[in-house]
């Protein structure tokens, strides 16, 4: 982000989940007139711009092109004071798209696009509720954040004061889906991985997945077909956060 200080994490290139606007949200930018945000509304597939509890001005992509909506928010960063934002550039290399050469299409999506924000808003709900769990944690638990290079949103719950590659950490987030599940799963990811077998037990319905990442995983179709699907999604990240932390060698 072009108008947001460097960090040592990237963190400034994250988003956070705005549940009243149901979107994900920028970090704050300091503009003119006091802090905006950029930010998704996925169901509508939308650009906005928010100040506190009020949206500014909105950009609807149906039917436009990914440089008009690029020419939108720069002018917004000019009106603003802020400098514009397509002179960003990633530190990660994104997929190329069809989309990104001609115009989006909503057309029947739009079930499926609310079916998406859902699975942002729900989880994040529930990672902070997850993150509250543990405030008396030392380190405490990092914040909930969703990350543009992987669109998972998450919290990182280090156990170790060392920041160093050695030190025990448990990541426990949403993936929106990838080349490993082709459909929304929530996971809980210790680190260092377990180096034995057998692995422990998990909670119904959660899974060890090995092979490109290592963590415990429960799948949309798993929370799904729970009868109470918000507070399985709750348990399994408990139970599953504490089957981690106990392995690793934390006070359980």
């Amino acid at each position: 982000m072009t108008n947001l200080r460097p960090m040592p994490d990237d963190s400034q290139s994250s988003f956070v989940w705005d549940a009243p606007h149901s979107a994900l949200v920028s970090q704050p930018l300091p503009a003119k007139g006091g802090e905006v945000r950029v930010g998704l509304r996925i169901s509508r597939l939308e650009l906005i711009l928010t100040r506190g509890a009020n949206v500014l001005d909105a950009f609807q992509f149906d039917g436009k092109t990914e440089a008009e909506g690029g020419s939108w928010l720069d002018s917004k960063m000019h009106t603003l004071g802020l400098k514009p934002a397509t002179g960003a550039m990633l530190a990660y290399d994104l997929p190329a798209h069809p989309v990104g050469e001609g115009r989006y299409r909503l057309g029947m999506l739009g079930r499926e696009l609310g079916e998406l924000s859902r699975w942002f808003g729900g989880p994040a709900e529930a990672l902070e509720d997850f993150r509250g769990r543990l405030a008396n944690l030392r380190p405490a638990p990092g914040p909930v954040r969703c990350w543009p290079h992987h669109f998972d949103i998450a919290t990182l719950v280090r156990l170790d004061e060392s920041t160093d590659e050695s030190a025990r950490s448990i990541g426990v987030g949403l993936s929106p889906g990838d080349e490993f599940y082709s459909q929304p799963y929530v996971y809980v990811s210790p680190w260092p991985r377990f180096d034995s077998e057998p692995l422990p037990e998990l909670p119904r319905p959660g899974r060890w997945h090995t092979e490109g990442f290592f963590g415990a995983v429960a799948t949309a179709d798993d929370i799904l077909a729970a009868p109470e699907r918000s507070r399985a999604l709750r348990a399994f990240l408990e139970a599953a956060f504490q089957v981690g932390r106990s392995r690793l060698g934390g006070q359980s």
